[in-house]
């Protein structure tokens, strides 16, 4: 084999184990494994998982809060500020600033990411076509799927929708929507989903993001889901507005999510920075109701989604930060809830991006992250240094090159 790591915990209720690794792909998982390899590497009982999977960001607009500030911390001003600011962003620039965030996501053990990557009349492709660079450029350290993403709407603004044409022409992976930020969110919707099965895509969308729900549209999205064969294919982010309706008839939305196979991205830093600025007391949490999507059999998962902009003014891109910030936020703090979290950063988003090869199991892409903690249970409370990131079999980054990362 070419790696074998030695005496590793991948669960808390087994031995030790052996993980092998060949040609790329994890080729044995057992107490023992008798063969050798080129490297071996001994575990001393820590904990090996598979990779962290980011599954909502945006790179092009990433580090950028020194340049343009939302005074308010409202999302309309951060809208209109970043707005204001796209225009300005060369390529050259995008892609400094989006290689530092990769570099950063693979130091954190992250090896996936869905990057939804803006475009409209005023910018042009400038942030799509780097987005879709750096998805070649960086394909041995981690995977970017690339969401054609219309934050300013589609609708409104003339030759948007042969906008949207062209972006899949040049190779999106996915078919990115704003509903509430349109003139007709029904229509917005209905265009997403006829440009996706156009070009057999999945599709996710900015969906629902207010602190009130009186005008909701993720019932009409599950339904058209349900009606277009689309089960497992679509991603909501953020969803806040589901936690301003009442249990009686939540409950049967969330129903109506999981017969969908819909995914839902919870994205607290952004959420809670923008959320509930019209509060003058008792200020709400403004998330999406994370534990009762979970409990009622919604795929659930954390994702970053901005990094230091007019959006979300802080940040870093490691995903262990966003689970600690979800934890007491979304109440999550409990032990039979903290059990559920890591999930929430591996299988969940693997499952949301349709991530067939994502696993720790025989024949699974070996994308894995060493951790420096002794109990799965404790990933999320200990935020462990990321000792040694694998990508393929092949290592993308270790503890002591956190500050010259491979690429």
């Amino acid at each position: 084999m070419d790696i074998i790591f030695r005496n590793v915990r991948v669960d808390d209720a087994q031995p030790l184990m052996d993980v092998g690794v060949q040609d790329g792909k994890i080729a044995a998982v057992a107490p023992t494994i008798a063969a050798h390899a080129k490297h071996e590497i001994q575990g001393n009982g820590n904990v090996l998982i598979p990779g962290f999977v980011e599954g909502h960001l945006h790179l092009e607009k990433a580090n950028v809060m020194h340049r343009r500030a939302n005074r308010s911390g409202t999302l309309s001003e951060a809208i209109a500020v970043t707005a204001e600011l796209k225009p300005t962003l060369t390529q050259e620039d995008i892609l400094e600033r989006s290689t530092q965030v990769l570099r950063t996501l693979v130091q954190a053990g992250s090896t996936h990411v869905r990057a939804h990557a803006e475009f409209d009349p005023s910018q042009g492709f400038t942030g799509l076509d780097v987005v879709l660079e750096l998805r070649n450029r960086f394909r041995n350290f981690i995977d970017i799927q690339v969401v054609a993403f219309p934050q300013e709407g589609i609708l409104k603004l003339p030759g948007m929708k042969e906008m949207m044409v062209e972006a899949m022409d040049k190779g999106a992976d996915v078919v990115g929507g704003i509903p509430y930020n349109d003139i007709s969110p029904i229509e917005h919707i209905d265009f997403v989903f006829d440009l996706a099965k156009r070009y057999g895509k999945d599709i996710d969308f900015h969906q629902d993001f207010a602190d009130d729900a009186e005008h909701m549209t993720i019932e009409y999205v599950a339904r058209k889901t349900l009606a277009e064969g689309y089960q497992g294919r679509v991603c909501v982010g953020h969803l806040t507005s589901l936690a301003a309706v009442a249990p009686e008839r939540q409950a049967p939305i969330i129903e109506l999510l999981r017969k969908a196979g819909i995914s839902v991205m919870c994205l607290p830093a952004t959420d809670l920075h923008l959320g509930a600025r019209g509060d003058s007391h008792n200020v709400r949490r403004t998330l999406t109701p994370v534990r009762a999507l979970r409990d009622g059999g919604v795929n659930i998962c954390l994702a970053t989604n901005n990094i230091r902009n007019a959006f979300t003014p802080y940040g870093t891109g490691d995903l262990l930060n966003i689970a600690q910030l979800a934890l007491p936020a979304c109440h999550l703090g409990g032990a039979d809830d903290q059990a559920t979290v890591l999930s929430m950063l591996t299988t969940n988003p693997a499952k949301a991006l349709r991530l067939n090869n994502y696993g720790l199991a025989v024949g699974k892409d070996a994308d894995l992250v060493l951790l420096d903690t002794r109990a799965v249970s404790d990933v999320i409370l200990d935020l462990p240094a990321r000792l040694m990131v694998l990508k393929r079999g092949r290592v993308v980054a270790t503890f002591e090159q956190r500050r010259s990362v491979v690429f």
